[in-house]
């Protein structure tokens, strides 16, 4: 690794990666030339004329056939790289059971649901056009471990990049469900998407220089289980991070149970499709390599939408990638020593308490249930070991209320619903964003930005003071009309319900 990254910065590549033609009309297709020698031509968006995205890249070879189940296989780029178009989505369930994402925010889920495939494994790269050693965010989407792409509506940064000019974002598909956690006999690894996002990240180390992003500003970002997957890295590569800070919104490793795959929804799902009947975990798992994939998809999905067979397909402790105790190897000391933002929404809760399709709110005591088990409280406990490990720790709640992202009263500053305030989206659907909206935005992007580029202090000209347990202090944004302001104790009442 150390070898790699020396080879690196001596590789005389295009200066900074840019190459443009036809810069006064904006109808000139950039390009990069990697250091390896693929020429990389992406698209700009007559919109955002400031932005370069490089779509679709592979950075892995494709996970199909024998290589369904296995773990990802750095990928050899041929000499010209058509980046123009989002790659493929990696297989994922249609989920047509309402819930608040795909009855009232379909914005939220991947542009084509119709259209997913194994052959996924790629990355999108957003890049200002005279981009020269910017600091870099990696966001991992979340999901539930189930859903995402690099093609969500509300999770496409160009907007974010045409304001700022100063950060290059990148966002990496990665398997899912049963195809990136088949919790299966015969594997030899059961955690493949979260091996994915290590060779995604390992990609850009090794590329983003071409892209003019600085290999040494790289901060990993996650939402939700993509969030859990950012606290999963630190414990898996504490020795070897590449990253220099860690952004986790709405997650960390602690929703996890903790305990390991659990093989008989593989079994379940092999003895539904024609491969059931054995003992033999090899004969299994190579029959199940030549079902078509969607098959599977659908199976699941059909699962997903009836409630008929409880399947989970996520994380399992192999105490390789994902560990059992992860506050014991916290105190052990390992797990990474990197800077991060540890936060949660308002009304995380209450994307998840069952409604009526009617629009009425939910039983406030089960999203209240919700906000604190599963977010909440995970939060407060990994920001706590870290503070207390005095590793530098921020934490945020977000508690923006915004018409145009919750089109009902109820919903509040419900779960993701920082996303589009960070992407920069927010105003592109239902109605134009508010001055005070715009505002919000702002200060988030701000700050994120200020963090990837500098960890460890970059946040003090932000205001923004570092979490200790005893002074509670959290960062809030879009509360009562106040754009961002300090608050010591103000989620002091649900965390005396954490154990």
């Amino acid at each position: 690794m150390q070898l790699l990254g020396l080879l690196l910065l001596s590789c005389a590549c295009t200066v900074f990666g840019i190459v443009s033609k036809g810069h006064e009309d904006h109808t000139h297709q950039p390009e990069v030339t990697l250091c390896e020698g693929p020429v990389v031509k992406g698209v700009v968006d007559r919109n955002y004329t400031a932005v370069r995205q490089f779509l679709g890249i592979p950075y892995a070879q494709p996970p199909i056939g024998e290589l369904r189940w296995e773990a990802p296989r750095a990928n050899q780029l041929p000499p010209s790289v058509n980046a123009t178009a989002y790659g493929t989505s990696c297989t994922q369930p249609n989920v047509i059971l309402p819930n608040v994402f795909n009855t009232f925010l379909p914005e939220y889920n991947i542009a084509d649901t119709n259209t997913t495939g194994e052959d996924c494994l790629t990355l999108s790269v957003w890049t200002p056009e005279r981009a020269r050693k910017l600091p870099v965010l990696v966001h991992f989407y979340g999901g539930g471990w189930y859903t995402g792409g690099q093609d969500t509506p509300y999770l496409i940064p160009t907007q974010w990049v045409q304001r700022t000019k100063d950060l290059i974002v990148v966002v990496p598909n990665s398997r899912g469900n049963i195809f990136g956690f088949p919790n299966a006999r015969g594997v030899e690894d059961n955690n493949l998407g979260l091996l994915d996002q290590r060779l995604a990240v390992e990609w850009v180390r090794d590329n983003i220089d071409s892209f003019g992003g600085d290999p040494s500003k790289i901060t990993i970002w996650g939402q939700s289980s993509g969030a859990e997957a950012v606290d999963m890295y630190n414990y898996a590569w504490y020795k070897d991070p590449i990253v220099s800070g860690l952004i986790m919104d709405s997650g960390t490793g602690f929703i996890e149970d903790g305990s390991g795959p659990k093989y008989s929804n593989f079994s379940y799902v092999a003895s539904q499709v024609g491969c059931g009947g054995t003992s033999n975990a090899a004969e299994e798992l190579a029959c199940m390599k030549n079902v078509d994939a969607a098959t599977l998809e659908n199976l699941i999905a059909d699962n997903i939408n009836t409630g008929s067979q409880n399947l989970a397909f996520g994380p399992g402790a192999d105490q390789k990638v994902v560990f059992s105790n992860l506050t014991e190897r916290a105190l052990q000391g390992k797990l990474t020593r990197l800077p991060s933002i540890i936060g949660v929404d308002k009304e995380d809760g209450n994307a998840f308490a069952p409604f009526n399709t009617n629009g009425s709110a939910p039983d406030q005591t089960i999203s209240d249930l919700y906000f604190s088990l599963l977010f909440l409280c995970p939060s407060y406990k990994t920001a706590s070991l870290r503070a207390n490990a005095n590793i530098p720790t921020y934490r945020y709640l977000y508690a923006g209320n915004f018409t145009n992202l919750s089109p009902l009263p109820w919903m509040g500053a419900y779960h993701g619903s920082e996303l589009p305030m960070l992407f920069g989206t927010h105003g592109n659907y239902r109605a134009a964003s508010t001055r005070f909206e715009k505002q919000v935005s702002e200060a988030l992007q701000d700050a994120w930005r200020a963090f990837a580029n500098d960890p460890k202090g970059g946040l003090k000209g932000q205001g923004w003071p570092q979490f200790k347990v005893e002074g509670d202090i959290v960062r809030v944004f879009g509360e009562n009309e106040t754009i961002a302001s300090n608050e010591a104790g103000v989620l002091r009442t649900w965390e005396e319900q954490c154990v």
